[in-house]
């Protein structure tokens, strides 16, 4: 996939300006709180139609302004499956206004039936500094992690997750009533249904990106072993793979045999809202959890490796070569890691590279194969 064009209206302190991308990307280098993340942030929004940091769409406005939009044109490459019909082009286009909240989005002109109908035309991956967040944190990270790769690229999956989500909710909001029999088991079918199809597509992910985990993560480190392990949130399963009817039979007797507990918690405590992503390394033999027992460096490799294997992801779902978005990705790394990055990068497939970096010396990339944009107070040269 190549993004051919932006054009940013109101978006954060970016002057509003159209800017044409090389196609094998270009390296924006300007000093901190300048806007170099803000313009990765607003081209993300064209892929999740959210901010990857967190912030609200109201956040996202220029000062004094009414509202923001973002508009991108990305042309498809040979092979890509999501492009039908002769179709080689796609232009998405997301605007936000202050009164009445609202959001609109296009996709060629046409608003998508629902918002997950749209999201993922760009097959972009974004890497930052705040992927160690993966690592560290709590399972729910982890989760999200999972939740926005799959959402992306497996068509069905955010609707399911959505369901699922809405369907917890009102249960959760019934187990709450301290009256015995509160109704919490009507939802019971629903989110049988709904989770299973969540901790049966995770399952599959997990089990078909193994390898390309650990030969990313070994690019990156010199060689030393990883893995991937489902820790399914409904008891009883095992690593898999299982088949559906499996999966909603366990989790409708889990759900059976966790009732009282349920009553005396006040919410649902089996089922893919529980699931972990356990991340090993080093030698078969002697496998550590890399989140209770890793190194800062070893944490920064397996975050590394992860993005990698989004990327990897895009490729064979979708077959098309990702966007990177790399957001000061050499800042992180030490040196013998980021020279390792830097090799991959260079004999990769050719995708289009989207990066920033404080100053010249951190780009890496030369010149030739990457060029150089500057920034300052959200300007943009070329």
């Amino acid at each position: 996939m190549r993004l051919l064009s932006a054009a940013l209206t109101s978006f954060r302190n970016l002057r509003d300006t159209r800017l044409d991308f090389p196609a094998e990307g270009v390296a924006l280098v300007g000093s901190n709180a300048q806007g170099k993340t803000n313009l990765l942030e607003a081209l993300y929004y064209l892929e999740t139609f959210r901010s990857f940091r967190g912030a609200r769409d109201a956040d996202l406005v220029r000062f004094g302004e009414a509202f923001f939009r973002v508009e991108g044109e990305v042309e498809a490459q040979q092979g890509d499956r999501e492009f039908d019909g002769g179709r080689t082009h796609c232009r998405v286009a997301v605007a936000w206004q202050r009164e009445g909240a609202e959001k609109r989005v296009s996709v060629d002109g046409v608003a998508p039936p629902r918002l997950a109908d749209g999201v993922g035309q760009l097959g972009a991956v974004l890497f930052s500094p705040a992927d160690l967040a993966i690592v560290n944190d709590g399972p729910e990270e982890r989760r999200r992690f999972m939740n926005i790769l799959l959402s992306l690229n497996h068509r069905g999956y955010l609707w399911a997750l959505q369901r699922f989500r809405q369907v917890l909710s009102q249960r959760n909001a019934a187990l709450k009533e301290a009256r015995r029999g509160s109704g919490a088991e009507a939802w019971d079918g629903m989110l049988v249904a709904e989770g299973a199809k969540l901790t049966e597509l995770r399952n599959r992910w997990i089990s078909s990106a193994e390898g390309s985990f650990a030969r990313a993560h070994a690019a990156i480190t010199g060689g030393v072993g990883a893995a991937l392990e489902h820790e399914p949130g409904i008891p009883g399963l095992g690593q898999g793979p299982w088949e559906r009817d499996d999966v909603e039979a366990a989790f409708r007797e889990a759900l059976q045999v966790s009732r009282d507990r349920e009553r005396r918690r006040g919410t649902t405590v089996v089922g893919p809202h529980r699931d972990e992503l356990r991340i090993r390394v080093g030698p078969p033999e002697r496998r550590r959890d890399v989140r209770r027992f890793g190194s800062g460096g070893e944490r920064r490799s397996v975050a590394l490796a992860l993005r990698l294997l989004e990327a990897d992801t895009v490729r064979s779902e979708k077959g098309r070569e990702p966007i990177l978005l790399m957001d000061d990705v050499f800042a992180e790394l030490d040196g013998e890691r980021s020279e390792r990055l830097l090799t991959l990068l260079m004999e990769g497939s050719g995708g289009q590279i989207l990066l920033t970096a404080p100053k010249e010396t951190d780009v890496r990339l030369p010149p030739s194969r990457l060029p150089r944009w500057s920034i300052g107070a959200g300007e943009i040269s070329s």
